[in-house]
């Protein structure tokens, strides 16, 4: 079969003659699973080796009903207009030369402008085409069907957590995207998919790859250009794969430490949020990698109680006033599009619940045309794609009757109506394709909102090159370069919260009792969003544990471990107990929500801020009985543990550092310096959460911002903190050194410096 062209005489290419058309083809309509009109002629070309016509890139629709499980489309074809006929009925061999020219439509014209080839591949999309685009499928559903692509003219494919081929190699993960690309550019118009995936800390789907650090230890690194390097090198890693798109980064503001999903942002201020979400975006984009900022907007900022699906805040409600929204809970996005041209945004499950008009009536993100359409996309000037989360639009108020099977039509009207441009329905794809083309051809949903929100997925696909370069390609995982790249964001991001008579860092030569849970457990350093959606502890991908690392850069030093610090611990010994949390993710990671039952017996504890019963009896133990005691807390977020902050000589906040845990033992040694500072305000007590700068009563036990530093070079933080850890600090001095942390990342170096000094004294 060979394609003709679109314009003035274009033609329907047969295997050996051409049939001239009066009119431009992509004016003839070509809509599946409906009658033939009275004035339509029904033609069975019945040639090429599959029996498939094409006319300017458009394959015609067939007079039986549409039938989504076919890889091909039936032979017989419908060409509407009169005008045709009489064409048809005239000698092909007289068809002039001129006609039978060959033209590559300008949408497959990698010189054409980008605005050009998405105006013309629109003109020439049929309503199922627009609706296959708007929709994206889980590979669950197409890996071993890869027909259904075709069939469903799918716009996009994703992984979820978890969600990876057999085996789990870079191999396998390249075969399965392009086969499914194949799929994809074996549609009509040959339009390539795009394969998006969860890569929150590194491409923790795909077995190999390197695990960095989650958000919040990347915020303690206070690092810009460290964290674009984390991103970038997650890119490739993703692009080794076979995968171009990423539902990262979060850029979330997270305002309560009892979320599950706090450690997936950057710190509780928007302004470090803002500058570190922004050069996560720029490297993926160096990167080769599309990214997408998310939750938009409020997710991190909802209230305990609130939730939805059963947690306890996780999909919660926002209630706020506009200015406060947008100072916190916005400045994220706007900076994204704005400066750094994000392409792609997520909705957040979350509601907002404006003060202004009184509390009590609150709007899902998804439904909020409000915020997606007039804010997004019309004063922030966002000219990308929205992108909806995980079956999100379910959670939409229906009319429909209980038990209705959802996504229910009008839960689809209102998230296209709000300004959702592609919809992730994983295991619904075709009845929400099926519900969509009723709402428009019912005029519930007008053709201009289907067609603003494919020229959106048109136009990001056309930047990325995709339609040049559809394929996958191999590459590596796990470079000794990316390794090396995670384990100084891990030493970057410790945190050194308390250190007694400069206890660390501690002798190469030391006499190390190590003990608790977390010292030697990979999968509860890395956290959720690893291997699984809610990550799992053991030994389940490559790298370094705390232990490995102690070992490997203390090799001198005279080691005992004992997990549960039953084995004896010697009166000269110096503790390292390692404890925490064990992995979650989203919902189940809320402190009062019921945990993931799905999990390891580890990961059904109960969620809290404290530590576990079982850690706490470690701490206890190894600090009365040793000489010297460290405590590292790894974890996503702050865990109060101020009753037994008397008994420890040094603590380190860890927070989720990944597959690189040597670079926890870079520090404790010395290897590098402590430089980490708080993104979060760590609270005194489980009472007084939340706690944020900015709050009219702020004492948490150690401020945001917070950070004891090693090494040489000091200054006013210094002395300020030392001051302050000795317990000869003034009134409020932890308002006034996190004052100095926001002076300083708003680039106020000397005003921050003062502050600093009058706490110092």
């Amino acid at each position: 079969m060979r394609q003709g062209g679109t314009g003035r005489g274009g033609y329907v290419g047969t295997r050996n003659k051409r049939v001239v058309l009066p009119e431009p083809v992509h004016r003839i309509e070509d809509r599946f699973g409906s009658a033939p009109k009275s004035n339509e002629l029904l033609l069975n070309l019945n040639s090429g080796q599959n029996g498939r016509c094409d006319i300017g890139g458009h394959a015609l629709a067939t007079l039986k009903r549409f039938n989504p499980e076919e890889d091909a489309l039936r032979p017989q074809v419908r060409l509407a207009a009169l005008g045709v006929v009489a064409t048809l009925t005239a000698t092909v061999a007289s068809a002039p030369a001129a006609a039978t020219r060959t033209i590559s439509p300008a949408y497959l014209d990698a010189r054409q402008p980008v605005e050009r080839r998405v105006a013309d591949l629109l003109s020439r999309m049929t309503l199922n085409d627009k609706v296959g685009q708007m929709t994206q499928a889980e590979r669950a559903q197409v890996a071993a069907n890869p027909g259904r692509v075709t069939a469903w003219r799918l716009g996009s494919v994703l992984s979820g957590g978890g969600s990876v081929p057999s085996p789990n190699t870079p191999q396998a993960w390249v075969d399965m995207v392009n086969s499914l690309q194949r799929a994809a550019l074996e549609t009509p118009l040959k339009i390539p998919l795009i394969y998006g995936i969860d890569a929150v800390h590194g491409h923790g789907n795909a077995h190999g790859a390197t695990v960095f650090p989650h958000n919040a230890g990347l915020g303690a690194t206070r690092d810009s250009e460290l964290v674009r390097k984390v991103y970038r090198a997650t890119a490739a890693e993703m692009r080794a794969t076979g995968i171009p798109w990423n539902f990262a980064p979060c850029v979330c503001v997270s305002r309560d430490e009892r979320w599950g999903r706090a450690y997936e942002s950057f710190g509780e201020n928007p302004g470090l949020v803002t500058r570190l979400g922004g050069s996560a975006v720029d490297g993926l984009r160096e990167g080769g990698v599309l990214a997408t900022v998310k939750h938009f907007a409020g997710d991190g900022d909802t209230e305990h109680g609130t939730g939805d699906s059963d947690y306890a805040i996780d999909q919660g409600v926002t209630v706020t006033n506009r200015n406060d929204f947008h100072r916190i809970d916005l400045a994220p996005y706007a900076a994204a599009v704005s400066e750094h041209g994000v392409q792609t945004v997520m909705p957040s499950f979350s509601s907002v619940d404006w003060t202004e008009d009184g509390a009590g009536n609150p709007v899902k993100m998804h439904a909020d045309e409000e915020l997606i359409t007039g804010t997004l996309k019309g004063r922030m000037g966002f000219d990308g794609f929205v992108i909806s989360d995980w079956e999100a639009i379910h959670q939409l108020p229906t009319a429909e009757p209980a038990g209705t099977r959802e996504p229910a039509a009008d839960q689809v009207r209102a998230g296209v109506l709000a300004g959702v441009d592609m919809f992730m329905e994983p295991s619904t794809a075709p009845q929400f394709q099926e519900l969509l083309l009723a709402e428009v051809e019912a005029g519930r949903v007008p053709m201009s909102r289907i067609d603003d929100a494919v020229r959106r997925i048109l136009r990001v696909k056309f930047r990325l090159g995709l339609f040049e370069n559809p394929y996958a390609t191999l590459g590596e995982l796990g470079t000794p370069a990316h390794r090396a790249l995670a384990r100084e964001a891990v030493a970057q991001s410790q945190v050194l919260l308390k250190n007694t008579d400069r206890l660390l860092p501690l002798r190469s030569d030391a006499k190390i009792y190590v003990a608790g849970r977390n010292a030697d457990d990979i999968g509860n350093q890395a956290g959720g969003w690893t291997v699984d959606w809610q990550g799992r502890n053991g030994d389940i991908i490559p790298g370094t544990t705390v232990l490995d690392g102690i070992r490997e850069v203390a090799p001198s030093a005279s080691v005992t471990f004992s997990a549960d610090a039953s084995a004896p611990i010697g009166a000269s010994d110096i503790g390292v107990v390692v404890v925490g949390e064990t992995p979650y993710a989203e919902g189940f990671g809320d402190v009062g929500s019921k945990p993931w039952q799905q999990g390891t017996g580890e990961q059904r504890e109960p969620k809290l801020l404290t530590l576990q019963p079982g850690d706490r009896a470690v701490v206890g133990k190894v600090c009365a009985a040793a000489a010297k005691c460290v405590v590292l807390i790894v974890s996503g977020r702050p865990q109060v543990i101020t009753d037994q902050l008397g008994g420890i000589d040094a603590l380190v906040a860890s927070w989720l550092p990944g597959s690189e845990g040597a670079g926890v033992a870079d520090v404790l040694f010395g290897r590098r310096p402590f430089t980490g500072r708080l993104p979060f305000s760590w609270p005194a007590s489980v009472s007084q959460v939340p706690v944020n700068i900015g709050d009219k009563t702020y004492q948490p036990l150690f401020p945001y911002g917070w950070g004891l530093r090693t090494g040489s070079g000091k200054d006013g933080r210094d002395a300020a903190q030392e001051r302050a850890a000795a317990g000869r600090a003034p009134a409020g001095w932890q308002q006034t050194i996190a004052d100095a942390q926001l002076s300083e990342e708003g680039g106020d170096n000397v005003g921050s410096e003062a502050l600093f000094r009058s706490v110092a004294g």
